[in-house]
């Protein structure tokens, strides 16, 4: 108001009412303006309390999603230890079954040896009733075993179709031990065809190439004698010096 100029009575009417006018329009814009940016603010007001309503949600979610995994961890522990019970249990069942299979084999083998036994004395006691008034005749010597005919081109390398006989053993236990390393060398379709007074006759296809003898060396306890040896059979005896124990094992 300084730069009004002055009249006779004060100052100039016009010059105050533009003065007034200026100011009012000059508060009039401002006024619009704080109402421009009351609105801006109220929007963002309404955006940040969107915003905050998201990242509430969010932490709702994420608070749900942990208690999910732990829940899912604590839940594959249980399964883990679970299937550890059931492994342990089924390597235990196995176990016996290979023990019962092992009890049944030797009962049956018994029972093979005591039916052969009695079909064996009720053929001799028959072939022997006719010739009770004959003239004793002069015992021959059996060949012990049909297989002696040896070969001296044989290199030792047995392959497919093979008899093996060996004995005397001292029980079943040898014998069951005896066909196991059998089994470890490779060879398939065992089958004991007979066993007999100590001696047992083994069947057995060997599918490759084998040097039978080294590795029936190798995989079995018991020590042997070879007696014949030819490209479909072998028969073994078994070295009676050696200790009761081992024979037993």
């Amino acid at each position: 108001m300084g730069s009004f100029r002055r009249s006779l009575f004060g100052y100039r009417r016009l010059e105050v009412d533009e003065a007034f006018e200026a100011r009012e329009a000059e508060i009039l814009g401002l006024q619009a303006r704080l109402a421009d940016r009351e609105k801006l603010l109220t929007g963002l007001e309404g955006e940040t309390t969107s915003l905050s309503g998201m990242v509430v949600e969010r932490e709702r979610e994420i608070r749900l999603l942990g208690e999910r995994l732990r829940e899912a961890n604590e839940c594959h522990d249980r399964s883990i230890a679970s299937l550890d019970a059931v492994t342990a249990r089924l390597e235990e069942m196995q176990a016996q079954a290979r023990g019962q299979a092992t009890r049944i084999r030797m009962k049956a083998l018994r029972e093979a040896v005591e039916v052969s036994r009695k079909v064996q004395a009720l053929t001799e006691a028959h072939e022997a009733a006719p010739e009770v008034d004959a003239a004793p005749e002069t015992p021959v010597e059996a060949d012990p075993s049909p297989l002696l005919n040896g070969h001296a081109d044989f290199d030792g390398v047995y392959e497919g179709a093979v008899r093996l006989e060996i004995g005397p053993l001292g029980d079943f236990s040898q014998l069951v031990g005896f066909e196991d390393a059998v089994g470890r060398l490779g060879a398939s379709e065992i089958s004991i065809e007979r066993f007999s007074e100590g001696r047992a006759t083994l069947s057995m296809r060997l599918d490759q190439p084998v040097e039978l003898l080294r590795e029936l060396e190798d995989l079995s306890e018991l020590d042997f004698r070879v007696r014949h040896t030819a490209p479909d059979n072998l028969v073994l005896d078994v070295d009676d010096e050696q200790d009761p124990e081992q024979r037993a094992a």
